[in-house]
């Protein structure tokens, strides 16, 4: 019966495992003589994309004393799935001696629930090289995917080697115009599949202004020009 209290940071692993794949991008400017001068390393947060487009539309110069560091990685949770394919038998159970040693005092869990984690991974920078030196530092990693080891459950010493998987890319830039955020109910976003037989409740999503077509998204983010709106 739902209501029993347990917390095992399973999630939590999760989603620091996919932050870190992503926490030592490094950044280089250069002189007019195309030389080096100065390299730093770009800020990872996790937090909505909404937020920083709000903090930007608030101080587009960034002059406020805390300021918004352009470029900056975020990431965020856009959905999870349950994957019956990885299903193992619920009965087995993973054990361990509570003191390493004491094979009397044991410690003991079920095997875990297969679900998909699906992040949303996004790169704003202030001008296009910046933009692409980050993803240059990133795509040759995933063929398509990038495997991460995490501690599942360190009190049973459960390690994993968790797949990383790249399904989409989209790249925008937005001078002017809206970015619009695409909720979905029961519908999942699937551009790896869009040349294979159409499935239910799979694919993209066409998006309309005044019942005009303007463009496929393949993702929860959309990018509309103003001039749909005059």
């Amino acid at each position: 019966m739902i209501g029993n209290y347990f917390y095992n940071e399973s999630t939590r692993n999760v989603v620091v495992g996919f932050g870190s794949v992503f926490n030592n991008i490094q950044l280089a400017k250069k002189d007019a003589a195309g030389n080096v001068a100065q390299t730093m390393k770009v800020p990872l947060a996790y937090g909505p994309k909404a937020k920083w487009l709000a903090r930007l539309r608030e101080d587009p110069a960034l002059n406020k004393k805390v300021a918004l560091t352009l470029p900056r990685i975020g990431f965020e949770i856009s959905g999870l799935s349950y994957d019956p394919n990885r299903k193992l038998n619920k009965s087995i159970k993973v054990k361990k001696a509570a003191n390493g040693t004491n094979a009397e005092q044991i410690k003991s869990g079920f095997m875990p629930v297969p679900y998909n984690v699906d992040f949303e991974l996004f790169i704003m920078s202030k001008n296009s090289d910046d933009a692409l030196q980050i993803i240059e530092q990133i795509l040759p990693y995933f063929q398509p995917e990038y495997t991460v080891t995490l501690r599942e459950v360190p009190e049973l010493d459960i390690v994993r080697d968790v797949p990383v998987t790249l399904n989409s890319i989209a790249y925008e830039d937005s001078y002017d115009g809206y970015n619009i955020k695409i909720h979905m109910k029961n519908f999942k976003f699937t551009p790896e599949e869009i040349s294979y037989e159409p499935k239910e409740k799979e694919g993209y999503a066409l998006v309309h202004v005044n019942e005009i077509p303007i463009g496929r998204s393949y993702s929860k983010w959309f990018h509309i020009p103003d001039r749909f709106f005059n």
